[in-house]
């Protein structure tokens, strides 16, 4: 497991608040401000032949930055610290199937596979789907079609694996929100410290980046590891705007963490 100093530093100031003290978004919230500023790095958790949980805080993407605060909102919090084991514990219920890792295709790699692990898993709830009857059937096939992208499926029983799980996500329907549908404003059941999974229609994918849900000065903005601004932080548009700007983003999916 790798750890670094940035990630003791969010250890020993995780929560000057109790978690009692909080609600969940300003758990999530007071968490992300933590990594304002943090750079953006691409493929952090590709550094190991065999896979294994790495914890990298001083680098993130989009994916790892969600992560990690989502690891760090999970855990208890005792005498206003979260220690190195309950996060790391936290993290790969977060990053790997059911919370095992057993290989490079144990991991989460798409989104949809995410989600319904945290829902399965009782930590995520999906928002979406109470809230927004758009809907849209997945069809996946990204990693399987461009696997000179991805070094770990150099291997022939890796690529099968990944075609299987490709194969029974795709057919299942989610909810999301249409560009079109989401007011600059957001809505009124979209809270900060909500988890933002953009979908994307880029073929063979179902989302192309995440954030957070954050509002400012009335406008639902995105707290998130920006591969654009090779950093952390809170996007200086609207979402709504972000989305129009970007042919390939078509809608959201919003995700809220449960306290286990």
């Amino acid at each position: 497991m790798k750890t670094t100093a940035t990630f003791l530093l969010g250890i020993l100031c995780a929560a000057s608040i109790g978690v009692s003290a909080q609600n969940k978004s300003n758990i999530m919230v007071s968490n992300a401000i933590k990594f304002l500023n943090t750079p953006y790095v691409a493929h952090t958790l590709e550094v190991n032949n065999n896979e294994e949980l790495v914890i990298n805080c001083d680098e993130v993407d989009c994916t790892t930055f969600v992560e990690y605060v989502l690891a760090m909102s999970l855990s208890p919090v005792e005498d206003g610290q979260v220690s190195e084991g309950d996060f790391a514990k936290a993290l790969q219920q977060i990053r790997y199937r059911n919370g095992k890792i057993d290989g490079y295709t144990s991991r989460l790699h798409y989104n949809a596979d995410w989600v319904n692990n945290g829902v399965r898993q009782g930590f995520l709830e999906d928002v979406t789907a109470t809230n927004s009857p758009y809907m849209r059937k997945l069809s996946l096939n990204y990693m399987s079609s461009h696997p000179d992208l991805y070094r770990q499926l150099g291997t022939s029983d890796n690529k099968a694996k990944i075609k299987e799980i490709e194969q029974s996500l795709s057919g299942q329907e989610i909810h999301y929100i249409p560009k079109e549908k989401l007011p600059f404003n957001g809505l009124p059941w979209i809270e900060n410290g909500d988890i933002i999974a953009i979908t994307t229609n880029i073929p063979g994918l179902d989302v192309s980046h995440m954030g957070i849900a954050f509002y400012v000065e009335g406008k639902l903005c995105l707290l998130n590891a920006s591969s654009k601004d090779k950093k952390v932080e809170v996007s200086k548009i609207a979402l709504r705007q972000m989305l129009n700007e970007n042919s390939h983003s078509i809608g959201i999916r919003v995700l809220r963490m449960k306290k286990l």
